[in-house]
């Protein structure tokens, strides 16, 4: 390996790859010769030491919407020019893009036993779900931090692409993977317990061993005082949609949500509503909508005078893979409206 270059391919989506923009997000996987977009930095900062040898390229609708295919026909073509080692994006906070990423790194360490380093900002959904098939550094939330980016990546790609054995997230710069690993430390465990509380006694710095997880806590609002004279909403994660989805809502990662009316709709009929989720087996949703998007039970409340109203509009959206930074976008701008609306009830679905 000391002798020759390391050989590198790079996963890019539609727009990086130089191909288009949301126009294009349906281009099936292809592959060029060389390096295109981010690659010619990363060319740059491997200063003669690796070589991308092929940039393989796909649409990032094509690739939620088909997202086995996608990865498998993807992986076949990396496998093709025999890479040392393979980068994906990076993909910043770009959701579709980066579970993009994290499948494609999923289909190359299981199919072709080769590394993969990307780069994503800690939020997007493509960590959580594939942190442990890639060595992923933490961009920020844009493309504005390319250039920040790839000397990281770079030198991850370089050390694993020859064989070398990494150390720590914090040594390497790349974000935790969920992989714990046992090592034999000097001190015994109850001395380093001891010392770590000592320190936080003393108001002193310490790093624990076992990070403990984060939650948010959500207070839950009053019950409402008179149902029977509230107008109620319903807002649903579960991708229900008028037929064709008019929107475009993606099926995974999404990057938007939706209002329709139901005004004189008293039943979500599988002739005119679908769910585009791409999470779960659609069959029944489509069959009947109103599993997930309970109308039809709203309408039958409406009518015995338990609820005052069903609102006339609902809101949906897709919550497969979409990253918590969008969902409270969309949640407080949803908020907002139904607030503007007199709406003093909300019903949330999801799958």
């Amino acid at each position: 390996m000391a002798n020759r270059k390391v050989r590198v391919v790079h996963y890019l989506n539609q727009f990086f790859g130089q191909i288009g923009g949301e126009e294009k997000a349906d281009l099936p996987p292809t592959v060029k010769e060389g390096p295109l977009g981010p690659g010619l930095a990363f060319t740059e900062a491997f200063q003669d030491q690796a070589e991308i040898v092929a940039t393989v390229i796909c649409g990032d609708t094509y690739f939620a919407a088909n997202i086995d295919r996608a990865r498998e026909e993807v992986t076949a073509l990396i496998g093709r020019y025999n890479p040392d080692v393979v980068l994906a994006g990076p993909a910043f906070n770009a959701g579709r893009y980066g579970t993009a990423c994290g499948a494609v790194a999923q289909g190359v360490v299981e199919t072709l036993k080769k590394p993969v380093v990307s780069g994503m900002h800690p939020e997007n959904p493509g960590y959580e779900m594939y942190r442990r098939f890639a060595y992923i550094v933490e961009t920020g939330s844009s493309a504005a931090s390319l250039r920040k980016a790839v000397g990281p990546m770079a030198r991850l790609a370089l050390k694993l692409g020859r064989g070398e054995k990494l150390g720590l997230p914090q040594e390497e710069g790349y974000l935790p993977r969920g992989i714990r690993k046992n090592v034999f430390l000097a001190e015994r465990s109850s001395k380093r317990a001891v010392d770590m509380l000592v320190a936080r006694l003393r108001g002193e710095d310490y790093v624990s061993e076992y990070p403990m997880p984060f939650f948010d806590r959500v207070e839950p609002s009053p019950p409402l005082k008179d149902p029977a004279k509230a107008r109620v909403a319903l807002v649903t994660s579960g991708g229900i949609v008028p037929k064709g989805n008019p929107d475009k809502i993606e099926s995974s990662s999404a990057t938007s949500y939706a209002r329709y009316d139901l005004s004189g709709v008293d039943d979500l009929t599988d002739k005119a509503y679908q769910t585009v989720h791409g999470g779960f087996d659609p069959v029944y949703a489509n069959n009947d909508p109103d599993r997930v998007l309970p109308v039809d039970v709203m309408r039958e409340l409406e009518k015995e005078g338990l609820i005052g109203r069903l609102h006339r509009y609902y809101y949906t959206t897709v919550g497969n893979g979409t990253s918590v930074a969008n969902a409270r976008c969309y949640a407080a701008a949803i908020a907002a409206e139904l607030k503007r609306d007199g709406v003093q009830a909300v019903i949330l679905t999801s799958t």
